[in-house]
């Protein structure tokens, strides 16, 4: 068994790199942490850069289709991991998730129709809606101590008005909730009644830290299973995002359907040789290297949990039970919101995610991305301890 080595400081910059090359033009300044978007520091796993080299030296870089070793791979990782039988035909490429959920909204909502999600939540749900000429239906979610709930009357009141999709984060950006199968079965059920096609963001699923366990949103039952689009990938559990490699399974036949010809009728369905491979090797041989991720991440979670709990009992967080970022509350300082951010970047040098990009329900907070080495996330922790010990509070 090979140990991988997750203290790694990887230089990044340089490499046109989001997280760290564009630290300027979104933050105003370079001489930051950055702490912000949702990749990780770490190198992307072995398997999936052998697979790349390997495919690489062949040195024909020709039309490419996948093949059924592909399809296999996904849905051998589905049924281990998850336990969901996923058959060949059900699934279709994707490159990407957030353009997959663009398409769904194109190809199976008309303009003007209601599209319901739970804020907060990842910023391109909300976008994505409102771009696309779609009216945004809001059911904010609940924190009841450090921990989303959602607010089932609000969630019915919303759906029977005439609603046509519901956007679900499961498990949930930024809040990192694994949602149990009682509230995945009343959403289906809730759903189904009102007509409401949901689309399950899953691509945090295969992070689920220990001790937590992902249930696919298709899964938890025969109504789920048929009024449903859930989209997947390996991009953010290997580390490999910028292959642009991700996938929709669909159940119901006509659903699946009325996706694939809208994504033919512009060839939006075809990938690439590298996303193929690399999926088709991350979810074959990945799985070690996945074990020793989540307990590296599950570490740096609890080194930001007991740092805060000792030295800034001011700043609350919620633990996160999948993925590497988490939601802190800066509430009890007291900041507005435009202060808070120039706290951040100006007094403690830190970039993290604005609160309120993922919605009203986000002011006050601020996403943290632990996804590097703990050697960055103790050196993160220790100037936003510095910054708020030395700040003149009003």
């Amino acid at each position: 068994m090979n140990t991988f080595n997750f203290d790694e400081e990887i230089i990044r910059r340089g490499t046109s790199c989001v997280k760290h090359d564009l630290l300027d033009s979104h933050f105003g300044k370079e001489d930051v942490l950055p702490m912000w978007v949702a990749d990780m520091d770490f190198k992307t796993a072995p398997c999936v850069i052998d697979a790349i080299k390997k495919r690489v030296e062949h040195e024909v870089l020709g039309y490419t289709f996948a093949g059924d070793s592909y399809y296999e791979a996904i849905c051998d990782w589905q049924w281990r991991r998850h336990g969901w039988r996923v058959t060949p035909e059900q699934i279709g490429f994707l490159p990407g998730i957030v353009v997959g959920m663009a398409y769904c909204i194109k190809a199976m909502t008309a303009p003007g129709d209601k599209i319901l999600i739970q804020s907060p939540v990842y910023t391109p749900f909300h976008n994505l809606v409102e771009k696309n000429g779609r009216q945004l239906v809001y059911n904010s979610l609940r924190n009841e101590e450090n921990c989303f709930r959602i607010n089932f009357d609000d969630l019915e009141k919303k759906l029977s008005d005439n609603c046509k999709m519901m956007l679900l984060c499961n498990p949930h950006n930024p809040g990192g909730r694994v949602w149990e199968k009682a509230e995945l079965q009343k959403i289906a059920e809730l759903c189904d009644h009102y007509g409401v096609l949901v689309v399950s963001d899953e691509i945090h699923a295969d992070l689920t830290l220990p001790g937590y366990k992902h249930l696919p949103f298709a899964c938890v039952s025969d109504i789920a299973a048929n009024n449903s689009i859930t989209l997947s990938a390996p991009s953010k559990t290997f580390n490999m995002p910028g292959l642009g490699s991700s996938y929709f399974v669909i159940s119901n036949e006509s659903i699946r359907r009325r996706l694939k010809t809208y994504l033919e009728a512009s060839e939006l369905n075809n990938g690439h040789i590298f996303a193929f491979c690399a999926a088709e090797a991350a979810y074959r041989y990945g799985e070690e290297w996945l074990s020793q991720l989540l307990d590296y991440i599950a570490g740096n979670v609890r080194l930001v949990q007991e740092f805060i709990t000792e030295y800034i009992p001011q700043v609350k967080m919620m633990v996160p039970q999948a993925s590497f970022l988490i939601w802190l509350d800066f509430r009890d300082l007291g900041m507005e919101q435009s202060e808070l951010v120039n706290f951040m970047l100006k007094r403690a040098q830190l970039a993290m995610n604005n609160g309120e990009t993922f919605g009203v329900e986000g002011q006050g907070f601020m996403r943290m991305n632990v996804g590097t080495a703990r050697a960055t996330v103790k050196k993160a922790l220790e100037q936003l301890k510095n910054a708020i010990d030395n700040y003149n509070f009003k």
